[in-house]
């Protein structure tokens, strides 16, 4: 009994340091830094949940920070001071890869560990990238679209084609629709503005209505618009396929002018993106410069897919209760 009461001391004394060095395994120093493309769409805001969560479990100072728009130029420059003032790490959502490249470069050189998500900047040095599968994702919702064609039909597309993620959802997209024998008859560069969808679906409907038999938005924004506008015009027979979760776009699969939407984890690209930063921080790699994703033996990933998952009128409640769950109800 004496021996078992003994071991039982030891094991205690021993949780108890290990609690300890645990709590001690972070400093006052550690600053880590999400920089996002829109911190007024509610995809960005679930992102920032999800940082904002890791970093309170690791006890660490964190921001989450960019334009209150679509404005890569604005974002490079968030991403500028997070450099200015040293932050231990970076998340960064990426607009313009063209024009964050040199400001992602100078943060490795001064020894800070970049990591995309959402979008990627692959021609940077940034470590590696977190986020969805996308040219799965487009496969996934190319499929969905040719059944509801019932395997014909023309396709008006609305993109912001400079971005890798919806280059690969495009790709996505069109392997599958060919595969039904169904055409892409337009693509639109919405350049951040959900008001160019508006505008593109009115004129649309106003010229070509009989040329059209479904509309593919790739983005967050554009889906609620174009629903809108046929919900307006009581134009009936159209399939719209949406990107993301945002409320408006759930109400309107809810209300069948949406048929279906591609859900993202921007919460757990976030949650999961600042967990590897810190894990930077307490590991670092030999080299911030090395191209990692040549090496067998690397230490970090070069892609970690979070997934994805079509979200249509069936499922729609489901996906609503897990949300509430994870984010305690915010948007």
């Amino acid at each position: 009994m004496l021996r078992c009461r003994k071991l039982f001391s030891l094991l205690a004394i021993a949780l108890f340091v290990a609690s300890l060095l645990s709590c001690g395994s972070h400093d006052s120093n550690e600053y880590f830094v999400f920089v996002a493309a829109n911190l007024q769409v509610p995809y960005w805001q679930a992102a920032g949940a999800g940082f904002t969560k890791a970093a309170g479990q690791f006890k660490v100072r964190a921001d989450f920070v960019g334009p209150n728009s679509y404005d890569p130029k604005a974002e490079r420059d968030a991403l500028d001071q997070a450099v200015q003032q040293k932050a231990t790490g970076i998340l960064l959502g990426v607009t313009d890869p063209a024009l964050l490249k040199d400001s992602i470069d100078k943060a490795i050189t001064a020894g800070i560990p970049v990591i995309t998500m959402d979008s990627d900047a692959p021609a940077s040095k940034r470590l590696f990238f977190i986020g969805t599968n996308n040219y799965a994702a487009g496969v996934s919702g190319g499929m969905r679209l040719a059944q509801e064609l019932h395997g014909k039909g023309n396709v008006v597309v609305f993109t912001m084609p400079d971005q890798h993620n919806m280059q690969d959802r495009l790709r996505g997209y069109k392997d599958a629709l060919e595969r039904a024998g169904i055409k892409i008859t337009r693509v639109v560069d919405i350049q951040g503005d959900p008001r160019i969808a508006f505008d593109t679906t009115t004129q649309i409907i106003g010229k070509e209505k009989d040329q059209v038999d479904a509309f593919v938005c790739l983005e967050a924004q554009s889906g609620k618009e174009v629903a809108g506008v046929l919900n307006s015009y009581k134009i009936t027979g159209k399939v719209v396929m949406a990107m993301d979760t945002d409320p408006e776009t759930l109400d309107w699969i809810k209300k069948g002018g949406i048929a279906a939407t591609i859900a993202q984890k921007p919460y757990t690209m976030a949650f999961v993106g600042m967990q590897m930063l810190d894990n930077l921080y307490h590991h670092k790699p030999p080299s911030l410069e090395t191209d990692w994703s040549k090496d067998s033996f690397a230490p970090i990933p070069s892609f970690v897919d979070t997934g994805s998952a079509l979200i249509y009128k069936s499922n729609v409640d489901s996906f609503l209760q897990a949300k509430q769950s994870a984010t305690g109800g915010q948007k």
